[in-house]
């Protein structure tokens, strides 16, 4: 059923849009564990070209950094600030997360390469396999242990050469410089998120398949064959993530599509524009923050994202 909660007004202070707030709900009881039945969506900016990468940055007060990548920027956004750059030039910049000591590092599309800024000083963590360079690293998740999963589809190689033969899902250990291969079979491997327990793997295959796998985590680090999790059937699975009880929460062609651990579907956060991606933030850690084409949106949510 559908959920339909009508609002429209002007947030003093942040000129942030409330929009109505439209709900898919399959089912209700696990739904209300996810989205507050009042909750409502929030514009905080628009006029951008395609926002990704959103990652919620626990210094100081706390800050959200997004990609805007055609516009070739790493944007910023407080609630006193509103939206501001942070990086410009960003190497056209998609997916961003933070290691344990909230550096932020970035997959660049430009660059073929993952890296950190650490200080203000922007560094390469890794940007080759093998001698050869990535095609273009999409997303990337780090493990409580310091190494960092990433994806490398082909989406911003462009007529560049490429130098590696497929798409492929990496580790990269950082202490000692190891880059392993984990996964080979992706058309277009992209989002990617661990279960709370890090025993599980969730990768977003964003190509012809539009499904979301789920690999068992060796003691190694390194993944098991995997299974389909969950297909997207409206749009494309992109940005994933993992909330502190287990579920997924995928961006789609209509919304952010919420899922049991199980695979079941929860319910639909409906967006005006198709999302591409999205994080958990907020000074609670209970504010979902959604990028979807031109716009960055929020809604606060009933739970927090998986540490």
């Amino acid at each position: 059923m559908k959920h339909l909660l009508i609002g429209s007004l002007v947030l003093a202070g942040s000129m942030a849009a409330l929009l109505a707030s439209e709900f898919d709900i399959r089912n209700a009881r696990e739904f209300n564990k996810c989205v507050p039945p009042n909750a409502k969506l929030t514009k905080l900016g628009s006029g951008m070209k395609f926002t990704e990468g959103p990652v919620w940055v626990r210094e100081g007060r706390g800050y959200l950094v997004f990609s805007d990548i055609p516009a070739n920027e790493l944007k910023r956004w407080t609630p006193d600030e509103g939206i501001v750059t942070h990086r410009k030039p960003s190497a056209s910049a998609n997916g961003n997360t933070v290691d344990a000591q909230q550096n932020l590092i970035t997959c660049e599309h430009d660059g073929r390469r993952v890296a950190i800024q650490k200080g203000g000083v922007l560094t390469t963590l890794v940007d080759k396999f093998d001698g050869k360079r990535f095609n273009s690293p999409n997303d990337a998740v780090v493990k409580s242990d310091g190494t960092i999963y990433f994806t490398d589809p082909d989406y911003g190689l462009e007529r560049r050469e490429r130098e590696i033969e497929g798409n492929y899902v990496y580790r990269f250990n950082p202490a000692t410089r190891e880059v392993t291969v984990l996964v080979k079979d992706f058309d277009k491997p992209n989002g990617l998120a661990f279960s709370p327990d890090e025993k599980k793997l969730y990768i977003a295959d964003s190509g012809k398949p539009r499904h979301i796998r789920v690999f068992n985590v060796k003691p190694d680090g390194t993944l098991d064959e995997g299974k389909v999790f969950c297909e997207i059937f409206n749009g494309v699975p992109d940005g994933i993530r993992c909330d502190s009880k287990g579920r997924v929460w995928s961006s789609a062609g209509d919304g952010v599509h919420i899922y049991g651990p199980d695979g079941d579907l929860i319910g639909k956060i409906l967006v005006p524009e198709p999302p591409a991606n999205l994080c958990f933030g907020g000074s609670n850690g209970k504010t979902l923050f959604i990028t979807a084409r031109t716009s960055l949106y929020s809604i606060p949510v009933a739970v927090s994202g998986a540490k």
